[in-house]
């Protein structure tokens, strides 16, 4: 069974999880692993942590995985370094690649979701050696995303909003947090992404993704990805299109396979955690 550690809010909702610390580019990071069995890695994106995953390391720990989920830089229980030199693409596939190393992680499934799906994806494309099969969730191959339109640029509004630097912060905490409830239609989980972005300088990291890497994300030359993918999309996800999602198979070189969620948010593992679930254990056995 699950023996992770939550950390709690006065009300019982998970705020964080607590794992091992692992040092990787001149961070510490927190990285939770649970189970035995192959190796299964989730990567969370913005304003997440961890604690994204709380509703699929159980199952997959029971399922005969290792769970090796890390609070990637910049949010949950890890480092936030300053500067948005710290928060490059390359960067975290560097972090992804120390965490594998450091937990005796030859080769995983690889999970991925919002900013975890690009690292995902970037990370795939980089070292095919060491992901079985990779799973991007919301967001598709980056070239497929910088590719999808006018709409998905529209879609992506609040990304150009964030470059900002100290104006985006001050107007996304004004009025008790107003934009960011706005921005993420009040979603259950926005009381604890507040929380964590309350804390010295985490607001600001987590911006620091949206301004490292928006000139790559949308003229990057990311090659072809040469490992089975799946890719699922829901259709209350107001920030990507089904569009880019579904074009990213003419960027696998493998196996493709395309599941489209009707009914959930863009937080697919909070929103219907059963569902996404029986995809994992299905596209990830033995």
């Amino acid at each position: 069974m699950y023996s992770g550690l939550f950390i709690q809010e006065k009300e019982g909702n998970a705020m964080s999880l607590k794992g091992q610390t692992i040092a990787a580019g001149g961070v510490k990071l927190n990285v939770v692993v649970e189970g035995k069995g192959p190796d299964v890695m989730l990567l969370h994106g913005f304003p997440d942590s961890a604690s994204l995953w709380r509703n699929q390391i159980p199952v997959l720990e029971d399922a005969g995985y290792r769970v090796i989920v890390p609070d990637l830089r910049g949010f949950g229980e890890s480092d936030a370094p300053v500067g948005k030199k710290n928060y490059t693409i390359d960067t975290i596939v560097k972090d992804v690649e120390s965490v594998m190393d450091q937990t005796g992680t030859k080769k995983c499934w690889l999970v991925g979701h919002d900013w975890g799906a690009i690292i995902g994806w970037a990370f795939a494309t980089s070292h095919p050696d060491r992901v079985e099969r990779y799973v991007a969730i919301s967001v598709g191959h980056p070239r497929a995303y910088s590719k999808a339109g006018i709409e998905q640029k529209l879609r992506a509004w609040y990304a150009v909003s964030f470059q900002f630097t100290g104006i985006a912060e001050r107007v996304t905490r004004a009025h008790d947090w107003f934009i960011m409830r706005r921005l993420t239609n009040n979603h259950p989980e926005c009381k604890r992404w507040i929380e964590d972005m309350s804390r010295p300088g985490r607001l600001t990291a987590g911006m620091n993704w949206y301004r490292a890497n928006l000139v790559r994300m949308l003229a990057g030359d990311f090659p072809n990805v040469k490992v089975p993918v799946l890719g699922i999309w829901s259709t209350g996800d107001i920030y990507l299109t089904e569009r880019q999602m579904k074009d990213s198979a003419a960027y696998v070189d493998a196996t493709w396979r395309y599941e489209r969620i009707e009914g959930s948010s863009h937080w697919i593992p909070l929103d219907v955690p059963q569902r996404l679930n029986e995809l994992l254990l299905d596209y990830l056995k033995v």
